[in-house]
């Protein structure tokens, strides 16, 4: 039965955030480095070339993959862009499903985004740390356990200072992080694809094809597991929504911002992806993408060769080492940003403890949350990388998880909010069919992976008969209703409807 209102509507009062601070193009700058474009795709692109096919059989349609994954996210991005013209709150997802589907899915809408930017963050700040030591060549350090876990506890200590500072440091800083970064894969994608077309690049190399961007020969599991890294690929767009209280325009500037966000990011990762494919090839030796000590970073595999050993060619791989830390630190900026402003929102209608409400009266941030969230994602970084490197690589291998259950999530959302305002064509197909189609396709996703993730052979671990990934990633999910209960025995007003969100009485009638 669908949630109703009470007769007794609280308005959420001003949450105190400096409105009016992001323009369209830092929103941009916001949702495009969000995703970590650099670091993505060095960390992910191997593993899609691996499932390719879906069956270890080394596959060139990576490509396609990561075209498949777009369509879903860029039909929930045009849910979250319409949810936020009716509603620009930082809460999205939380703040949207309560409306729609009642306090409790609500609830659960935010969880799923806190626990995944937790889990998430704990990646980010591996990669800070080893990626530090890369860069002055100081390999077996990288590879050790202590030095890169101090130096990644403190970039997040680092960043989480930042975010705490405010919204427009955070966003100047940004912009500089992604230049370099961006600058770095463009030249990247163009000197590999110069050496392939000119005969110049290694012996495995390949030239491109249109057929790499068919999804032809891809059996449904590899599509499956493979959509699921490339939608991690893509996570963090939304960011520039949950800053939407903080925008120029906030009704629609947010929804702009994550659509262009999306556009950009699928043309670079297709830019990159095809030149990286086609400069190594997908052998299973050697430089090959299908090579398995190649996946977990392919740029660290390819940067050599394809920029040379001559002067020129050594600055440019360190630049290249320089583009991933700089874009992991970005990440982990726009991880704790948003992060912060969903558990805002929550503590706002009294979901949770109303002390992560608190604003800085001079940086007009989300202090408490800010201070919180980065406490408990270095803590679980930390206390993960002591326990065992399988677990915390199982972990960030959860993410997806958790990405496609609050992604899938807002998609549905936008739909049902909508049943009833949709009077032409296009409100139809912006309003209903395309958050909808989206929306059920990674929540399928999330029921298919969840099914995958469960057999022990997937993974790194296993808790009894069960793979480690599944149990990391639903268990995450579980934690959430637990709370839920425990915080309904503690502050039952949201639950019962009267803290709920409501920006005017036109947004629950027909237009």
């Amino acid at each position: 039965m669908p949630f109703t209102y009470p007769m007794t509507i609280h308005v959420a009062p001003n949450k105190g955030l400096r409105s009016g601070a992001l323009t369209l193009g830092s929103s941009i700058v916001l949702g495009v480095a969000s995703t970590a474009p650099a670091y993505s795709l060095a960390a992910s692109l191997g593993f899609i070339v691996l499932v390719a096919s879906g069956t270890g059989i080394i596959g060139v349609q990576a490509p396609a993959i990561i075209l498949l994954a777009f369509i879903p996210i860029l039909f929930v991005a045009i849910g979250y862009q319409q949810l936020n013209k009716a509603e620009p709150d930082c809460g999205t997802t939380f703040t949207w499903g309560a409306r729609a589907f009642g306090p409790r899915i609500g609830w659960m809408g935010g969880w799923g985004i806190i626990v995944a930017d937790i889990v998430g963050m704990s990646n980010l700040a591996q990669v800070a740390g080893q990626y530090t030591f890369d860069l002055f060549g100081l390999t077996d350090m990288a590879q050790s356990l202590w030095p890169p876990l101090l130096v990644g506890v403190a970039f997040s200590i680092l960043v989480t200072w930042i975010c705490v500072r405010g919204i427009v440091f955070s966003a100047v800083l940004q912009k500089w992080l992604l230049l370099i970064e961006m600058v770095m894969l463009v030249i990247f994608a163009v000197i590999a694809l110069v050496k392939v077309y000119s005969n110049n690049a290694v012996e495995s190399s390949i030239m491109p094809e249109w057929s790499w961007f068919s999804p032809a020969g891809i059996t449904s599991s590899g599509l499956v597991t493979g959509l699921l890294i490339a939608v991690f690929l893509y996570w963090g767009w939304d960011s520039s929504s949950t800053v939407n209280e903080e925008t120029e325009n906030p009704e629609t500037v947010p929804g702009k911002a994550g659509v262009i966000s999306t556009l950009l990011l699928l043309v670079t990762f297709a830019l990159v992806a095809v030149a990286a494919i086609a400069f190594g090839g997908v052998g299973t030796s050697g430089l090959g993408l299908g090579n398995i000590d190649n996946a977990d970073d392919v740029f660290a595999a390819l940067g050599p060769s394809v920029f040379g050993d001559g002067l020129i060619g050594r600055a440019l791989v360190s630049l290249l080492i320089i583009s991933v830390l700089s874009s992991a630190t970005a990440s982990m900026i726009t991880t704790i940003t948003p992060t912060a402003r969903t558990a805002l929102s929550m503590a706002a209608f009294k979901a949770i403890p109303e002390r992560f409400a608190g604003i800085h009266p001079r940086y007009l941030t989300p202090t408490a949350a800010t201070i919180w969230i980065g406490v408990v994602g270095t803590v679980f970084y930390f206390v993960l990388s002591l326990v065992s490197e399988n677990v915390l690589a199982d972990s960030i291998s959860s993410v997806g998880l958790m990405i496609a259950f609050y992604y899938g999530l807002t998609g549905i959302t936008c739909a049902w909010f909508y049943r009833k305002r949709m009077h032409s064509f296009s409100q139809v197909m912006l309003r209903g069919v395309m958050p909808g189609i989206g929306g059920l396709v990674l929540l399928a996703g999330f029921v298919l992976a969840s099914v995958q993730f469960a057999n022990p052979d997937y993974g790194y671990t296993t808790m009894g008969d069960i793979g480690g990934v599944f149990v990391i990633g639903i268990g995450s999910l579980l934690v959430g209703v637990v709370l839920m209960v425990i915080w309904n025995f503690i502050n039952p007003s949201y639950f019962r409807g009267e803290t709920l969100p409501k920006a005017d009485a036109s947004m629950l009638m027909p237009e």
